[in-house]
């Protein structure tokens, strides 16, 4: 596989470690980026959540007062 010339640098600096010293702080890595990827996502659902909760109680309160509110032809 070849590596694009901007990466060069990336492999030559990392080829002066273990690969076991690599593979462990890569493996670091990807657990903290899929730690915070949880995190945004559980945000979201949150958000989500409270979204729904207030535009439900809206519409609830909407439809209470087109009930209440007598007909106009009457």
């Amino acid at each position: 596989m070849t590596l694009p010339p901007s990466l060069k640098p990336v492999v030559d600096f990392l080829a002066g470690y273990p690969d076991w010293v690599v593979a462990a702080v890569l493996t670091v890595v990807a657990v903290l980026v899929l730690w915070i990827l949880a995190k945004v996502l559980k945000w979201s659902l949150y958000l989500l959540m409270a979204l729904v909760l207030i535009g439900g109680a809206i519409g609830t309160v909407w439809l209470l007062l087109e009930w209440l509110r007598p007909a106009a032809g009457s």
